[in-house]
Order: structure tokens, then C-alpha cells, then sequence
């Protein structure tokens, strides 16, 4: 009588289908969650019982490793320099593209797809023959005059910019969404503008960012997120070690080092840990400081 109550009751349907999405997320998520929160307070080295050391392991994160700081460098300029590059290009890719014209829908196919195979290994070691010192680069700098043999994605000085510019090239989700939001500004406040005499700057500074900075924001929070973790390019480009002279040793590659060359699983989970709060506070004062700079249709709603 239960059984049969239960299955015709509203919610049942509702519960079988959520089902699996709840129990991958117990499993995949949440426990691993918790588990590599006890394993941060541990020596554990995947072969031998964890032993329970407390602080140690973000003790020594702070104090006794002097790569971390290095990783931390690496880390920061590249998402402070990838993510604002990222979204100015996206951002004026969708202005070109929102235009009603013939084909415009393969263009826009086409600038999506780099962001649809993503940071796979294939682009990683496409990215290394554009950059090596036999590469795509050097032999259109050749064709012009400009000779050289430097290897771009193996200098200390560039190999970093090398990363950045394959992920301002994977642009494509952000214009997406970009493009979705500029579909929605009505035509007639331009329309307006241009009658009262604004030219078309006036009109992306007036018009066009201040309806369009939600998007922005949401743009940014994920794009940031996503620059933080990182792994794949550095890990084919430099072979798994950051190189050159660990220029291109991100917080992601350092973690994956620790834990799978090194075998300190407790040690990696702390550092994941710790970039996880860094994640955390940076998303939060962006979100602080949108109040400044959002702006939202309904008065009051921030």
C-alpha cells in the first residue's frame, strides 16, 4: 500500500530523475570534497595509511616551500592578464558579429569551435609546433624579413604569454554570451542616441556596457574561476614541469606534481584547499565591488 502511494505520489517522477544527479554528486563531489579536506591534515602518500599530522602540511605550504610562491606568481599574472584580454576580445568579436548578415552564422560557428575542443592535448601540442623555434610563427616572420630561431613557447620571457594567448584564442563561450546580451538591448535607444547627436562611442560607453555589465559579470566570475584551474596547457607544453625555470609552473601543475610525482597526497590537498579559499575571496569581491559598476534595469536590485 506504501509502495503503490509512493509511486503515484507528484513529487516521485521528479525525485527518479533527479536521482542520478544527486548520487554523482554525493559520490564524485562531495565525499571526494571531504576527503581531501581530512587528507589536508595528513601524510599520506597514496600507498600508506594517511597519519593525522594537523597544521603541518599548511605550515609548510606557507613557510618551507619556496616554489609555491613562484607557482603563485605564475598563477596570478597569468588570470589577471588572460581573463580581461579574454573578454575584450569576446566582448568586441559579438559586437562584429551582431549584424544581420549573409553567413553570419558560419562566422559564428567558426570563432566558437577553438572553444569547443577547448584545452584538450591535441590544441596544447598544435600550440607548441606555432611556437617552437621551427615553428608556424618563426616562418612568417621569416617570410617578412624578420629571421629568427627563438623558440617562443621555450624563452623564460614568453612562455607564459604563450598560455595566455591560447586562452584569450578560446574565446568562444564568452562571445556566445556576449552576443546573447547584446540581443537584448533594444535598438531603439540607439535609434534615440543617434537622433540627439551621440556618435558610436558615446553609444558603447552609455548604452551598450552599462546594459551589458550583468553579462560582464557573469562573464568574469567564470572566466576567472576557469583561468585558476587551468592544467592541461601547461601540463603538455612544458612536459609536466613548468618549464622554463618554472615560468609556466601554475598553482594547478605544481598541485599535480605534489601529488601524483611526488606522491604527497596530504600536501596536495591542502594546496588544493588553500586555492580554493583564494577562488572563494577573489569571487567575492568582485561581487563587493559590482555595486559600482553593474547596472540593473530594476532600481534597488543589486
Amino acid at each position: 500500500m506504501k509502495l503503490s502511494k509512493l509511486r503515484d505520489h507528484d513529487n516521485t517522477v521528479g525525485y527518479v530523475f533527479a536521482a542520478p544527479f544527486i548520487l554523482g554528486f554525493l559520490i564524485f563531489t562531495l565525499f571526494p570534497m571531504f576527503s581531501s579536506l581530512y587528507y589536508s591534515f595528513t601524510d599520506y602518500n597514496l600507498l600508506e595509511a594517511p597519519r593525522w599530522v594537523g597544521f603541518d602540511n599548511y605550515r609548510k605550504l606557507f613557510t618551507d616551500d619556496e616554489k609555491i610562491w613562484k607557482s603563485f606568481q605564475v598563477t596570478f599574472t597569468y588570470v589577471f592578464a588572460s581573463v580581461p584580454l579574454r573578454l575584450a576580445f569576446a566582448l568586441i568579436v559579438a559586437m562584429l558579429l551582431n549584424k544581420a548578415a549573409r553567413g553570419i552564422g558560419v562566422y559564428r560557428s567558426a570563432y566558437y569551435l577553438p572553444s569547443l575542443i577547448g584545452g584538450s592535448v591535441a590544441v596544447s601540442i598544435m600550440w607548441t609546433q606555432i611556437f617552437g623555434d621551427k615553428g608556424l610563427l618563426n616562418s612568417v616572420l621569416g617570410m617578412i624579413g624578420i629571421h629568427s630561431d627563438t623558440s617562443w613557447i621555450g624563452s623564460p620571457g614568453t612562455a607564459l604569454w604563450t598560455l595566455i594567448l591560447l586562452s584569450v584564442w578560446q574565446f568562444g563561450s564568452s562571445m556566445l554570451i556576449f552576443l546573447a546580451g547584446l540581443k537584448n538591448i533594444p535598438q531603439s535607444l540607439y535609434e534615440a542616441a543617434g537622433v540627439d547627436g551621440a556618435n558610436k562611442v558615446y553609444q558603447f560607453f552609455r548604452i551598450t556596457l552599462p546594459l551589458l555589465s550583468p553579462i560582464i559579470l557573469f562573464n568574469l566570475i567564470m572566466q576567472t574561476i576557469s583561468a585558476f584551474m587551468t592544467f592541461t596547457p601547461a601540463y603538455v607544453i612544458s612536459r609536466g614541469e613548468g618549464g622554463p625555470l618554472d615560468n609556466t609552473l601554475l598553482y594547478s601543475l605544481y598541485l599535480y606534481r605534489r601529488a601524483f610525482s611526488f606522491f604527497e597526497m596530504g600536501y596536495a590537498s591542502a594546496m588544493a584547499w588553500v586555492m580554493l579559499i583564494i577562488i572563494a575571496v577573489i569571487s567575492l569581491l568582485i561581487f563587493k565591488t559590482s555595486s559600482f559598476w553593474v547596472h540593473y534595469e530594476s532600481k534597488g536590485e543589486k
